[in-house]
């Protein structure tokens, strides 16, 4: 029987950081486990820039976890302050989630999450993504190896992908959670803003159209989000910020028919997340340098 967050002697809630390299599979992790696109994905690193919250529930425990940039050698102002979320979103957490790449293993960002947790007393567990590309071999020898590098509470193999062993995952966050009752509403999926994750769907398709031409010097805001509900109607008005005249041009593409596809796409699956009808209207700004100007980074939500 199904057991209510209001029976605290059973229930437990808490917060779960998920921290990795880049590309590691921490946001389609995230997006599987809540059983929605709340952190968008890409093939390139880097992709989460903000920690995301998604918020899982199951019958007897509500996990809300943060999905963290990837944690690397940072090269500039705003990868380090990306860095700098990521790491600080260690500290003020319950538990912490490790993300492995089992079939591509990046040891030196490994060694900057090891030295991080060194400083840590909190419930850890590790999570061997991407098992279906290693054979067994392979995966016992890496569960071996960091085994001995660190006193995890668990180590669970997992394909974030297809979810196998997810639902084993979620069982051992469960236990090392505290015992509580659940902090958002069941219907809850996550707390950050629908004007956000427009952003964030935005820059994700300027990432799958414009593939390695575009380097991460890209940012989206949202410069308005109104809601007709008499037709019903969303209306959106974005901006991609660049840095520079030969981006701007890669990103419209010629006739526009470029930043035309990178609207469609973005507009129908702001669609599906609003459920209603969406006009979106994309512009592309070019600022020189916004990644190394401090206030452009404030602005653009990398405090």
């Amino acid at each position: 029987m199904n057991q209510s967050p209001e029976n605290n002697e059973i229930f437990r809630c808490g917060f779960v950081t998920i921290i990795g390299a880049p590309n590691v599979g921490k946001s389609t992790l995230l997006n599987h486990l809540t059983g929605q696109k709340i952190s968008i994905t890409s093939n390139r690193p880097q992709t989460t820039r903000n920690r995301v919250t998604g918020i899982v529930h199951r019958p007897s425990s509500q996990l809300i976890f943060l999905d963290t940039p990837g944690i690397h050698k940072a090269d500039g102002r705003l990868h380090e302050r990306i860095v700098s979320q990521a790491l600080a979103a260690i500290s003020s957490v319950d538990a912490i989630l490790l993300v492995i790449d089992a079939s591509r293993p990046d040891r030196e960002s490994e060694a900057l999450i090891q030295s991080a947790l060194k400083h840590q007393n909190l419930p850890t567990l590790l999570a061997l993504n991407k098992i279906d590309l290693i054979k067994k071999p392979e995966l016992l020898a890496l569960m071996d190896r960091w085994k001995n590098l660190y006193g995890f509470k668990a180590i669970v193999p997992i394909s974030a992908l297809k979810g196998e062993q997810t639902g084993v995952l979620l069982d051992e966050l469960e236990a090392v959670l505290p015992k509580g009752p659940a902090l958002f509403p069941t219907d809850s999926i996550t707390d950050v803003s629908m004007r956000f994750l427009a952003a964030e769907i935005i820059r994700e398709k300027v990432f799958r159209f414009t593939g390695e031409e575009i380097p991460y010097a890209v940012a989206v805001t949202i410069e308005s989000f109104t809601e007709e509900p008499k037709k019903p109607l969303t209306r959106i008005h974005a901006t991609i910020h660049v840095e520079r005249d030969s981006q701007k041009g890669i990103i419209i593409g010629k006739g526009g028919e470029r930043l035309k596809r990178i609207g469609e796409t973005a507009r129908k699956e702001i669609e599906e997340m609003v459920e209603s009808p969406v006009f979106l209207k994309l512009f592309v700004r070019i600022q020189k340098n916004w990644s190394r100007d401090s206030k452009a980074l404030d602005r653009f939500g990398y405090g």
